[in-house]
C-alpha cells in the first residue's frame, strides 16, 4: 500500500481511550491506525513523538461576518483563525448579511464560503417564526447544519437583519415574537428531525432592567450585570426546555453561563428532554473581577457573569450537562471596542484561542484531554449528525486531525491573531499545551502556528 501521509508515534486520545500508535492517511481518510509500523512508500510522514493525536476538533459557533461588515473579519480569515487554533471545522452562524433563511441563500453561502475556506465548515439556518417557518423542511433538505433562534431580538422586515435594540413604534420592524410563535418555531423544527439553536436572554426583562440602571448613571462592569442579570438567561432557559419537552424538539443551549441555567438544563434532562447545552471559553476563565484589567474588551452577550457562575460551569461540565465548549467568535474592531461600556458592541475572536485555552486548562488539572476529545470533537459531532464522518478517529472517515504539543509553551498575542480583529482578552496570557498542527481531510493547514495551505474546506452537511 502507498500512503499520502503517515503520522507516526503519536499518542491517540479519543474520549474512550489513549493508546500510542501510527495513522496512514489515504485519499483525504484515515486508512488505516496501527500499533506496528505498515509496509509501504509514503508521500510525507510526521514523526509525532511526545505529542497527541486528536480527532479534529469543531467550532459549532463562529460569526465570520461574511457576506455582511467584512471589514470586522470575513470566512477567510476567520477559517485562518480556526485552523491555527487547531480547529477542522466550524460551523458558520446566520446573521450574515443577507441570512441564510431559505433554501436559494443556503446555497448561495456555500458558494460564498468554499473558495475561502480553510477548514470544513457547516452552515446555520436562522429561524425567523412567521416569516420563514415555510422555509425550514428546505433549509432542512438543503442541508444546513441546524436552526438558530435569537430569541427575543425584533427583525426587518427588508433586509431580515436582527434588530438588537428594539423600541414599541419602529417602522418596518417585526417585533420580538410572542411565546406562542417561539412554541411554533419548536414545533416547525421538530419536523425536520435537526437541533434549535437559541440564544437564552429574556430580552423584554432586560430592557426594562437595562434602563433602571442607565437611570442611575452607572457605567461600571456590574452595572452592565444588573441590567442582563442571571434571571434573564435563567427564565428563558426554562422556558425553552420546557417547549423542548412538550414539543420534542431537540434543543440546544448557546453560550451557557450561569450556574442557574445549567441547574435548568440539567433538570430537563433527567426528565428527558432533548436539550444539549454549550458554554464558552470566557464564561470558563473570566468573571466581573477581570474587568477592571482587561477592560471593555470583554464585553460579550451574554456578558461574563460571577465567579460562582464559573464554578458552576466547569461543574456542569465535569457531570456532563454541559456538552461542548464552543467560542461564540465575533469579531469587531478595536476602535468599536474602545467606547463607552453601554454603547460598544458585544463579542472578540475566539476561535483561535479556545483550543490553547482548554489545553492549559488540562495542564491545571480541570479535565482530561480525554474530556477535551468529548467537549471539542465527539460530541459536537454527534449532536449535530455528522459523527463519525468528523469528531472521529476512525478507518474510513475524513483525515481530520488535530496534533497538540502537551509540554509547548507560548502566550497569546493580539497581534499575532489571524482574524481581522486583533481584539481579545487573551492578550499577554501565558498557556501551556498548543496544538501544533491542523489537518483537514488528510492535508496540513497549520503547522507551528503558520497557515501552509490554500484554502481547500468543503461544506458539511448533517447524515439523513
Amino acid at each position: 500500500m502507498n500512503w499520502d501521509y503517515v503520522i507516526k508515534n503519536g499518542t491517540i486520545i479519543t474520549p474512550h481511550e489513549t493508546y500510542q500508535a501510527h495513522v496512514y492517511i489515504k485519499d483525504e481518510k484515515i486508512a488505516a491506525i496501527s500499533k506496528q509500523p505498515l509496509e509501504g512508500e509514503t508521500k510525507k510522514e510526521t514523526d509525532a513523538t511526545g505529542q497527541y493525536i486528536l480527532p479534529g476538533l469543531i467550532d459549532v459557533h463562529v460569526h465570520s461576518r461574511d457576506p455582511g461588515p467584512t471589514y470586522k473579519e470575513d470566512f477567510f480569515t476567520s477559517t485562518q483563525a480556526a485552523a491555527a487554533g487547531g480547529i477542522t471545522t466550524v460551523f458558520d452562524m446566520p446573521n450574515t448579511t443577507p441570512p441564510t433563511r431559505d433554501a436559494s441563500s443556503f446555497h448561495a453561502q456555500v458558494a460564498n464560503l468554499t473558495p475561502k475556506a480553510h477548514v470544513d465548515f457547516g452552515i446555520w439556518g436562522i429561524a425567523l417564526g412567521p416569516m420563514n417557518n415555510a422555509q425550514l423542511p428546505k433549509l432542512h433538505e438543503a442541508g444546513v447544519i441546524g436552526f438558530k433562534y435569537f430569541w427575543g431580538y425584533a427583525v426587518n422586515k427588508n433586509t431580515f437583519q436582527l434588530t438588537y435594540n428594539y423600541e414599541p413604534g419602529m417602522t418596518d420592524v417585526l417585533p420580538p415574537l410572542s411565546d406562542g410563535e417561539v412554541y411554533d418555531i419548536f414545533q416547525n423544527v421538530e419536523k425536520t428531525g435537526q437541533v434549535l439553536a437559541i440564544h437564552g436572554e429574556d430580552s423584554s426583562l432586560i430592557q426594562v432592567l437595562t434602563e433602571q440602571v442607565k437611570k442611575t448613571g452607572r457605567t461600571d462592569y456590574n452595572a452592565l450585570l444588573d441590567g442582563r442579570p442571571n434571571l434573564a438567561e435563567e427564565v428563558t432557559v426554562q422556558m425553552g426546555t420546557s417547549f423542548s419537552r412538550a414539543s420534542g424538539a431537540k434543543l440546544h443551549v448557546l453560550h451557557v453561563t450561569t450556574g442557574e441555567a445549567a441547574d435548568a438544563i440539567r433538570r430537563a434532562q433527567a426528565q428527558g428532554a432533548p436539550v444539549s447545552a454549550e458554554t464558552c471559553p470566557h464564561y470558563l476563565f473570566l468573571s466581573n473581577e477581570d474587568y477592571p484589567k482587561i477592560g471593555p474588551v470583554m464585553k460579550i452577550y451574554p456578558p461574563v457573569k460571577y465567579e460562582k457562575d464559573k464554578e458552576a460551569l466547569w461543574e456542569a461540565i465535569s457531570d456532563g450537562t454541559i456538552a461542548i465548549v464552543s467560542s461564540d467568535h465575533a469579531p469587531h474592531t478595536p476602535e468599536e471596542k474602545a467606547g463607552g461600556l453601554w454603547k460598544i458592541p458585544a463579542g472578540m475572536p475566539g476561535t483561535e484561542t479556545m483550543a490553547p485555552l482548554m489545553l492549559n486548562a488540562v495542564n491545571e488539572g480541570k479535565l482530561s484531554l480525554q474530556k477535551l476529545a468529548a467537549l471539542m470533537a465527539e460530541n459536537p459531532a454527534k449532536r449535530f449528525g455528522i459523527y463519525p464522518q468528523k469528531g472521529s478517529l476512525e478507518v474510513g472517515t475524513d483525515a481530520d486531525i488535530t496534533i497538540v504539543d502537551m509540554n509547548k509553551e507560548a502566550t497569546i498575542k493580539a497581534a499575532d491573531l489571524h482574524s481581522k480583529s486583533k481584539v481579545t482578552a487573551y492578550d499577554g496570557w501565558h498557556v501551556k499545551g498548543v496544538p501544533v498542527e491542523t489537518i483537514v481531510r488528510g492535508e496540513t493547514i497549520m503547522k507551528n502556528g503558520e497557515i501552509v495551505h490554500k484554502p481547500i474546506g468543503h461544506v458539511v452537511k448533517p447524515t439523513k
